[in-house]
């Protein structure tokens, strides 16, 4: 008696479940599109122009770059954004030296433990160390933007499709509302403490635009020119780096590796023909 149950039970379920995959691939097949201005001018993120030299199979780190997108990173964003996954050793892997690291790391001040009395204290960073908060809490941090939290920027590039091009779009894509969405959507407005970003979803955005002028961060002599699309490129790649500091490297393990199993491949294929090769050869009779 159970085992029928089980079978029908089974059955409905399958049923209702092949239902609603018809009922929902019909739905997107004949549903209109919205016609909102969310819908009609949110723009699509896109790269620098030349894109990230990272890009593609074979893109490599631009060591220059990262270290320009660390010190963008650590003069603006730093203020509101955390990096609680990066420790300050992890630093090497953009190229800096031991002792760099440990200035890099006492010029920040981290939560610590007084050792006297047992009290929560703050004192200067040690390489070990993860990159601070910039607030004690998420109720600060809501506080001080206008009740929004700024997320942490260690996986961002992993967390949004097209990472890299959409840090770098939204930082590069803030400026008035375009007269063509007025005059579709006269409703449509920015509140107060919200700012226009086509590249954002619903258009309108809570973080200020960090970066507001050409200069705003001073590179070292011999870098590109500190524009803003130059510095938000710049801290795009560095945020790419934070969020997967191994990509290049496991790139260059890949490639070998699929060569080695390319040629197994046909290895194995000459070996099973020679072992199942049609028998001994034919006797010839007289």
């Amino acid at each position: 008696m159970i085992r029928p149950i089980a079978i029908l039970v089974g059955l409905g379920f399958s049923i209702v479940v092949l239902l609603a995959f018809v009922t929902g691939a019909y739905t997107w097949a004949t549903e209109e599109a919205q016609h909102t201005a969310e819908h009609e001018f949110h723009l699509a993120p896109h790269g620098p122009e030349g894109g990230f030299e990272h890009d593609g199979p074979l893109g490599t780190w631009d060591m220059a770059q990262l270290q320009r997108g660390y010190q963008v990173y650590k003069e603006v964003c730093a203020a509101c954004h955390s990096l609680k996954y990066v420790a300050f050793r992890d630093l090497a892997g953009l190229g800096y030296t031991e002792g760099q690291i440990k200035a890099e790391a006492a010029s920040y001040q981290v939560p610590g433990i007084n050792p006297d009395t047992g009290e929560a204290t703050f004192r200067a960073g040690v390489p070990t160390d993860y990159f601070p908060s910039p607030y004690p809490n998420a109720v600060a941090a809501a506080a001080a933007n206008n009740n929004a939290i700024p997320p942490d920027l260690s996986l961002m590039t992993k967390a949004r499709h097209h990472g890299p091009e959409y840090v770098y779009s939204l930082l590069t894509g803030y400026g008035p509302i375009p007269d063509e969405l007025t005059a579709q959507f006269p409703d449509f407005d920015t509140p107060a403490g919200l700012h226009f970003n086509q590249y954002f979803p619903n258009l309108n955005l809570a973080m200020a635009p960090p970066i507001t002028a050409d200069g705003q961060v001073t590179y070292a002599e011999g870098n590109p020119e500190p524009t803003i699309r130059q510095m938000s490129a710049d801290v795009a790649a560095f945020l790419t780096w934070t969020a997967e500091p191994k990509m290049v490297e496991r790139r260059q393990t890949g490639w070998p590796v699929l060569g080695f199993l390319i040629f197994a491949t046909i290895l194995a294929f000459f070996a099973k023909k020679q072992v199942w090769s049609s028998g001994s050869p034919r006797r010839e009779h007289d």
